[in-house]
């Protein structure tokens, strides 16, 4: 297995300092549009009060091709759903729906889909976004189809969210159930799954700690250094440790580094901008130690009556942050004065603490002039660096439908548009290069 990480890693590295090349970059002789728009998405299924639900869904997170400009990658999360009425209940509106990959090729200013790529597991049997039965990811949510019934749980279920697209034509991805950061190989089928549980396929885990996610904000967003060394995913928000009372007001989120090689893993303190934020949604590397952040609040931009108020993309640096990993791996991670780092809250306690956390700069306001005339959707979950000024930014359409407030879906119009949210990718152009 260390062998086989070590030469993705040589690979990895030769095709990034390719791609950091200015006079190699692959896409210099692309001119991108300012959005590319996947449109007329195929239709998934229909609820019951007639409700369509999209194949769509695409757009929490995204991969460029490093060989070809215009292909991009794009993830599903695990499936439409609504609330229920019971506690704690969930709708799912096509019960046996398989979180999948999207290969999109820009055309004219148009997204086509390519090839779908649906996850499966070891056995090549398809994945379902079911939530993880207890002591393996659990939410404890009860999962409901459109009629009721129970669905159950699977200890193969996942709720993707981060992807990586690897140099030999594999995925990685990470997911908000366990935290998961599952391997696929390039026709979706699974070849490793790793865990704070250790249940998963092939032995190695991630820290203990990482068990306290806050139900369905786990490991939002993962990336690749460029020395193909290291996976570094990021926490969506606060981590509930030890509880969602004793971190109420945190803005401290974990980064994880995962060395391929060793399984060993580092942590680093992140500090969102403030505590009402939906969180981070994406990670993307820059350099190997730099990295870019996608922080966002929920809302629509361009929305009259609740208008979006914040959704940036930041760099930050993992160079002196302190290393904030528990070696003795303990469910609480480790301690400062008896507190866990999401207990030190602030900026203002980490320092008390003693702990450094990544330094940020602002690189991008997306609610600014740079996309025109609006932002509009509410949530903003991929990104990438496309050569070494160029963002490319996707958005998450929620499948057409958001939850109708009584336990079923309604179409999901934005404000700006009028429109049912469909993906679409942003491009871009930094007024100064990032490498």
């Amino acid at each position: 297995m260390q062998n086989k990480y070590l030469s993705l890693a040589l690979l990895f590295g030769s095709v990034s300092l390719a791609s950091c090349n200015k006079d190699n970059d692959v896409t210099a002789a692309i001119t991108y549009p300012a959005y590319a728009e996947a449109s007329n998405p195929k239709v998934l299924s229909t609820a019951p009060n007639g409700t369509v639900l999209y194949n769509g869904g695409f757009g929490s997170s995204i991969a460029p091709d490093p060989n070809d400009p215009t292909v991009f990658y794009l993830l599903t999360d695990r499936g439409p759903n609504a609330a229920g009425v019971a506690a704690n209940s969930i709708v799912f509106g096509k019960a046996d729906f398989t979180p999948q990959i999207g290969k999109f090729r820009l055309k004219d200013g148009q997204l086509t889909l390519e090839q779908t790529i649906l996850l499966k597991n070891a056995a090549g049997q398809p994945l379902t976004g079911l939530p993880n039965p207890a002591g393996q990811g659990s939410t404890g949510e009860t999962a409901l189809d459109l009629n009721g019934q129970a669905l159950g749980t699977s200890a193969d279920g996942i709720d993707s969210e981060g992807l990586v697209l690897a140099p030999d034509g594999t995925f990685w991805i990470s997911d908000e159930y366990g935290p998961h950061i599952a391997h696929f190989d390039a026709t979706g089928k699974q070849l490793e799954r790793i865990n704070p549980f250790g249940t998963g396929q092939g032995g190695r885990t991630l820290p203990l700690v990482l068990a306290r996610r806050r139900p369905n904000r786990g490991m939002e967003g993962l990336t690749l250094t460029p020395d193909g060394k290291t996976l570094v995913g990021l926490m969506q928000s606060p981590m509930y440790n030890p509880s969602s009372s004793a971190v109420s007001g945190s803005v401290v989120l974990r980064v994880v580094a995962f060395d391929l090689a060793s399984g060993t893993s580092k942590q680093y303190a992140y500090l969102m901008e403030n505590a009402s934020l939906t969180g981070c949604s994406e990670v993307a590397a820059i350099t190997n130690t730099t990295f870019l952040a996608l922080e966002r609040d929920g809302l629509y931009g361009g929305n009259a009556a609740a208008p979006a108020t914040f959704k940036r993309v930041y760099k930050f640096d993992l160079a002196g942050a302190t290393d904030i990993s528990d070696a003795g791996n303990t469910a609480a991670g480790k301690l400062y004065n008896g507190l866990t780092v999401e207990q030190l809250k602030t900026s203002a306690g980490l320092t008390t603490a003693g702990v450094v956390p990544v330094t940020k700069t602002l690189v991008l306001d997306l609610l600014g002039s740079a996309i025109s005339p609006v932002y509009p959707h509410d949530k903003a979950e991929g990104i990438a660096l496309i050569g070494n000024d160029r963002l490319a930014i996707s958005n998450d359409d929620d499948f057409g439908v958001v939850d109708n407030g009584s336990n079923g879906f309604a179409p999901k119009i934005l404000p700006a548009t009028g429109k049912v949210d469909v993906n679409r990718i942003y491009f871009v152009q930094l007024p100064t290069p990032l490498r």
